[in-house]
């Protein structure tokens, strides 16, 4: 499956650098990010990873689940995410295995970056179920 393409903006690195803790200047100062190794501004890895995870979800793959991550393994930064830069998501099941609490499911990610190269890699172990009826009655 392959997610619709999310745009990297600068805003979206700010508000990640402000909320994360993380302001690196060579995700915030072009001045000092064009002196440095990738020679500009570039995205937070983990920005990056979350943006991932938000195509999954608005992919409505996950639509009517409840969707627990038990682990990523692999995760790999292949390349600088700059700003401007649009994305896109890759996704295969590896397994499906029923337990007691849901399915676990083990999948690949590949996000892709505009001109279709890969910038992140890792592969995730979900727990995944439909959730039961809540029951709403008023206590008594």
């Amino acid at each position: 499956m392959t997610t619709a393409s999310r745009t990297i903006s600068v805003a979206d690195i700010e508000e990640f650098a402000h909320l994360t803790g993380d302001e690196n200047p060579i995700h915030l100062d072009d001045a000092y990010a064009a002196k440095q190794l990738f020679g500009g501004r570039v995205a937070h890895g983990l920005l990056t990873l979350s943006a991932t995870l938000g195509l999954w979800y608005q992919s409505g793959l996950f639509d009517g689940w409840t969707v627990v991550f038990l682990g990523i393994d692999k995760l790999r930064f292949l390349r600088p995410v700059r700003p401007g830069e649009s994305l896109t998501a890759r996704l295969h099941m590896l397994t499906r295995e029923p337990s007691p609490k849901g399915d676990r499911v083990d999948l690949e990610n590949t996000t892709l970056n505009g001109t279709n190269e890969p910038v992140l890699t890792f592969s995730a172990r979900l727990l995944i179920s439909r959730p039961s009826a809540v029951s709403r009655a008023s206590p008594s």
